[in-house]
């Protein structure tokens, strides 16, 4: 039986990998995939200590990091995990982690780094200008669009909070949503919008991005009179919500009405008691790569103790 299970492979889990090593911690680490959301970035800015590194070299530097402190201490199992399930009702009596090459493994206690993937705009040319334009990340890809004309699609605090940072270096920013009122708090409306280089658009309905070999415009619906209408742009951020890849753990942990895992900020202990999260995958307040490299190690030290003292 492992001391630990830790499943994903993004800034969190190895983190909590390398720590694992470190403190001697028998664990199992599994992942589909190395780097988390970030890999898809060209230019990452603010991975603390490095201050610019591509998407995917940031993955193969954490995956050859963590190889080089496993040892015989840390297995590491390329493959996805398919279900949780309690091994019996005793206290402390582990768990078994299924994948979905129908293998099976016992442990004492797990940490789930598994992230989220945002929700993808899905009009014509989306997919096309991914990465060409249209980008999912502001505080990753918004300072390769200084001095540019850009748009954000969303209406909520999280799409205002990028129009914040782009206006920052931005020429002009131009917030387009469907419903016809925000979803922001509206003080943050009022303060955002005040700005001389900030525009809304609301009460609309997204047609297509348009481009060449990047972006050049978004076209959307006007609701009101019913007319397309083109608004210029070099960059589209998409802010239009994220969702935890955390289907898996019905059942097995608790999670909120979006199916983040609820976690306790100081220790990030779920409410299943030998089971920890850390990262975008959790009801944490802020998401980010350092944030949640930090929330991990917060989780493995308390896991230490858990083993150690219980």
């Amino acid at each position: 039986m492992y001391d630990l299970t830790i499943i994903g492979g993004g800034p969190a889990g190895v983190a909590a990998g390398v720590y694992a090593a470190r403190k001697r911690l028998k664990t199992l680490f599994i992942t589909s995939e190395w780097g988390g959301q970030s890999i898809v970035s060209e230019d990452i800015q603010n991975w603390i200590g490095t201050p610019h590194i591509p998407g995917a070299k940031l993955a193969a530097d954490l995956k050859a990091h963590l190889e080089e402190y496993k040892a015989d201490i840390v297995d590491i199992k390329e493959a996805k995990v398919s279900g949780i399930q309690k091994k019996s009702e005793t206290k402390d009596a582990g768990f078994t982690v299924k994948t979905e090459g129908g293998e099976s493994f016992e442990t004492k206690t797990i940490l789930i780094t598994v992230g989220s993937t945002r929700r993808k705009l899905t009009i014509p040319g989306a997919d096309i200008f991914d990465n060409k334009g249209v980008t999912y990340c502001a505080s990753c890809d918004g300072p390769l669009y200084g001095g540019m004309d850009l748009v954000v699609v969303g209406g909520g605090n999280a799409a205002f909070e990028t129009a914040v940072q782009l206006l920052a270096y931005a020429k002009s920013v131009t917030l387009i949503q469907r419903a016809a009122e925000y979803r922001a708090d509206p003080v943050t409306v009022e303060k955002v919008l005040a700005n001389p280089k900030m525009k809304g658009i609301r009460s609309t309905e997204l047609v297509e991005i348009t481009g060449d070999k990047f972006v050049k415009s978004i076209i959307y619906k006007d609701l009101a009179d019913g007319t397309n209408k083109e608004v210029l742009a070099s960059g589209i951020f998409v802010e239009i919500g994220l969702l935890p890849s955390t289907d898996f753990l019905k059942g097995a942990v608790e999670l909120d009405k979006v199916g983040h895992i609820i976690v306790d900020p100081r220790t990030q202990m779920t409410k299943t008691a030998g089971i920890w999260a850390a990262g975008d995958c959790t009801d944490g307040l802020y998401h980010q790569n350092n944030i949640a490299a930090g929330d991990a190690v917060k989780a493995l030290e308390d896991i230490y103790l858990h083993i150690h003292t219980s």
